[in-house]
């Protein structure tokens, strides 16, 4: 959620630079979008608006921005409604300032600069950070040492980048709890939020640690710690290229990711290179203790969550190790039972997660260090936390609703799995190898499903004017159905719920009727004759139903009951088969109802403040 890049250079404006930045961060969510920049004049511009990165830049080209040092913002509303006075950035007297994360003592600051005469002109939290800085300044502190004196002052999550009209060819930038990255260019340097808004002009970053404080010019980039310290961070060569953010000829992200899961499963599965054996050195550091694990503790929040799910039937099966799966939000706010001897896994695509960070953090505290995060992100804060790490190759996911990033986070959970029951003497050779064999032709059984899409589509109408859907799974399968209820939630807006397909029964039978489309997941597994029990409930209340099934499972052909065949029953990796077809029902249903697929109202891709 909301989006920051700024740069100075020593010639030519950089507007476009900062508009197609946006741009670029726009699927982290948003409501609102601004942009300021300092003219050959020294006359500090400003344009702000609550609509798209589009009709900002539309707002620029009539005012006739330009600059050769500037900072942009999309802002996703905390503090204050999505209007045009709280849209970022932020000005007092010559200072502008953006901001991602939350200021948790700002009403104790706001209150204190009043009382010397500040005036607000926005309910936003970050206006407080720019009186600081500017305050910092009339009493002739350099910018530099003006942000080092706010941010000394603050308490919560930010991420700064601050410029002063009196000072056109610098620029200051900050971070505590949101990630920041530089870029470092030919006469201009650069910084993000993401690392996306940064590769149209170069690939080489500087990746800020905690606290970190950095002064930008044209030819030099200065980093102090947050002691006060000078500090040299690496200059590393992301391996993002402007090329794998680009749409190519998909009609959304969302449609170029599902069918990008086959080429990003077998990146991940690369992890294991060509050999018929696994090994903890899979897991990085996690090899010097993983053997001396006995039970699990997964933390996660949405999506990942439901992959945290989905271990824990296999880790509990396969592996026979105790598993609990906590929701990162809540975790940290109860009292659990620490155990030493537990393997924390942290999951999280961008790594940014604020809730799955701080719950890391205090299961750290409660003495469970050894832990393994899950991330698809190499330079994030949860991959610096972590005791060890496992890198999914989901690649760039620029769509808010995530789909290969949980794809290879299950990949990732099955190494795990798979590697804990060899080291408990719970895998035979054989069976390591056959399991093997299966998940590296897993992309193909993939490709078949996708060969699918124009069936899948065909459903979707009978969902676009429906107020509500049911999905069902058993076993395994029930995280999977909840997967596919939350991704038709977030960007078709039907309300959607997901049940074990046992308990219909004991509730959710209350509302089935031929208004509410029953979506069930049907596995040709030793639980597949009890859901097909469960599914005749429906259909003798007159429930229209939609099944995804294996081949070889026998549909009836009776009124009310659609079928699509998948392949094959593909074992423990099944639920990476049949998550893809409700991938493709949940986008083409909202593709019928005409929503906002890549950028659903409310959401934001990248989570950073509790």
């Amino acid at each position: 959620m909301c989006g920051i890049v700024a740069a100075v250079a020593a010639n030519g404006s950089m507007v476009d630079f900062l508009l197609d930045g946006l741009a670029r961060l726009e699927y982290r969510g948003y409501d609102s979008a601004g942009i300021a920049v300092v003219d050959d004049a020294g006359v500090l511009q400003r344009a702000r608006g609550t609509g798209r990165v589009a009709a900002l830049a539309e707002a620029v080209r009539r005012q006739g921005l330009s600059g050769r040092v500037g900072i942009a913002h999309t802002r996703w509303a905390t503090h204050g409604a999505p209007t045009e006075a709280n849209a970022h950035p932020h000005v007092v007297g010559s200072v502008a300032l953006v901001h991602n994360g939350i200021i948790e003592n700002a009403n104790a600051l706001r209150a204190e600069l009043s009382a010397h005469g500040a005036v607000f002109a926005s309910e936003t939290d970050t206006e407080v950070i720019v009186h600081l800085v500017a305050q910092a300044r009339a009493a002739g502190a350099s910018l530099l040492a003006a942000v080092q004196q706010a941010v000394a002052r603050l308490q919560g999550a930010f991420a700064i980048a601050v410029l002063d009209a009196n000072d056109p060819q610098r620029l200051v930038v900050a971070r505590r709890g949101s990630p920041l990255v530089l870029g470092v260019g030919e006469g201009a340097n650069f910084a993000a939020s993401d690392v996306s808004a940064l590769v149209s002009h170069t690939r080489q970053v500087i990746w800020l640690e905690e606290g970190d404080v950095a002064e930008l010019t044209p030819a030099s980039v200065t980093v102090v710690a947050a002691d006060g310290s000078p500090v040299t961070r690496p200059i590393r060569t992301t391996a993002l290229t402007a090329d794998a953010v680009a749409l190519g000829g998909y009609r959304h992200y969302m449609q170029k990711e599902i069918f990008e899961q086959p080429q990003a499963i077998a990146n991940t599965v690369g992890a294991i290179g060509g050999g018929v054996a696994l090994g903890s050195a899979l897991f990085g550091a996690a090899e010097q203790w993983l053997d001396q694990i006995d039970r699990v503790l997964i933390l996660a929040c949405g999506t990942s969550y439901h992959a945290g799910m989905v271990a824990r039937y296999w880790l509990e099966a396969v592996a026979g190790i105790p598993t609990v799966v906590e929701i990162a939000s809540e975790y940290r706010y109860r009292d659990s039972v620490p155990h030493p001897a537990t393997l924390v896994v942290a999951i999280s695509q961008s790594g940014e997660t604020a809730d799955t960070l701080a719950a890391l953090e205090h299961a750290h505290q409660l003495g469970m260090t050894k832990s393994l995060a899950i991330c698809n992100v190499p330079e994030s804060a949860l991959t610096r936390t972590a005791a060890a790490t496992f890198l999914t190759h989901a690649g760039p996911e620029i769509g808010v609703a995530s789909t290969k990033a949980f794809t290879t986070q299950l990949v990732a959970l099955a190494l795990l799995t798979l590697t804990l029951a060899k080291l408990r003497g719970r895998l035979t050779p054989e069976a390591e190898a056959a399991e093997l064999t299966r998940l590296r032709h897993l992309p193909v059984a993939l490709q078949a499903v996708l060969a699918k899409e124009a069936e899948i589509a065909a459903w979707a109408p009978h969902f676009a004017d429906k107020a509500h859907a049911l999905f069902l799974g058993r076993g395994v399968h029930w995280p999977i159905a909840m997967e596919g209820a939350l991704k038709l939630k977030e960007i078709s807006y039907i309300h959607a719920e997901a049940y074990p397909a046992g308990e219909l029964k004991h509730g959710p039978l209350a509302l089935v009727d031929a208004l509410m489309p029953v979506v069930a997941v049907a596995p040709n597994d030793q639980l597949l004759d009890k859901l097909m029990s469960n599914l005749e409930e429906v259909r003798a209340r007159g429930g229209e139903l939609y099944v995804f099934a294996d081949q070889g499972v026998s549909i009836p052909q009776v009124p009310h009951l659609h079928a699509i065949q998948l392949p094959e029953h593909y074992g423990l990796f099944s639920p990476i088969v049949h998550v893809v077809p409700l991938q493709l029902l949940a986008y083409h249903v909202a593709l019928v109802r005409g929503t906002d697929v890549d950028k659903p109202r409310n959401l934001a891709k990248s989570v950073t403040v509790e």
